[in-house]
């Protein structure tokens, strides 16, 4: 009987390990900052959210990143309205997400510095187009800190900017991503 309980007792904390393995698999950030510039000679504009969330399998090196339209804070408010209501239509496509993979052969349960390209699909404004870009990762005592910036052509978006103020915003966009994961509990 002891041997069975003992067996039972051993398997079960295999089970335990196995899990907790699992779940230090996926990373976390639910307070990523995004921003977007676009710079032109009349007018700069800047957008900042802090509340996007974002999730990386170290294993699989998918990672998923969405961010709420109407989270974006700007210097001028009638800019924050114009955004939302004009550009991004915010109340038919509230969100903007970006689904992709880590194409590097990186362990990301390592401890260093690393540049990874990463792939995917980035939907904005309701229209997905393929994106690819390197991301920089710092991965300390299990925390991976990332960051990239990359430019996004606010035509392939159909994004329909007014002839009125065509001159005010620029064909491209500069999106710079940051993000703090950690691993997830459970």
């Amino acid at each position: 009987m002891k041997t069975l309980k003992n067996k039972l007792l051993l398997l079960l904390g295999i089970c335990l390990l196995t899990m907790h393995v699992h779940a230090q698999d996926i990373f976390i950030s639910k307070n990523a900052a995004v921003s977007f510039f676009s710079s032109t000679v009349m007018e700069d504009i800047e957008g900042k959210s802090t509340t996007a969330s974002s999730v990386i399998n170290a294993k699989t090196r998918e990672i998923i990143f969405k961010v709420s339209n109407t989270s974006f804070q700007f210097k001028k408010k009638l800019m924050q309205e114009h955004f939302n209501e004009n550009y991004m239509e915010s109340d038919r496509f509230p969100f903007s997400k970006f689904s992709g993979r880590i194409t590097d052969d990186t362990d990301l349960t390592k401890d260093g510095n690393y540049t990874v390209n990463v792939e995917g699909n980035l939907d904005i404004h309701g229209v997905t187009k393929p994106y690819q870009c390197k991301v920089t990762l710092l991965i300390a005592q299990g925390i991976i800190t990332a960051k990239t910036a990359f430019k996004v052509k606010i035509e392939d978006h159909q994004i329909k900017v007014p002839s009125l103020v065509f001159k005010n915003i620029a064909e491209f966009v500069e999106v710079r991503l940051s993000a703090v994961y950690q691993a997830k509990k459970t």
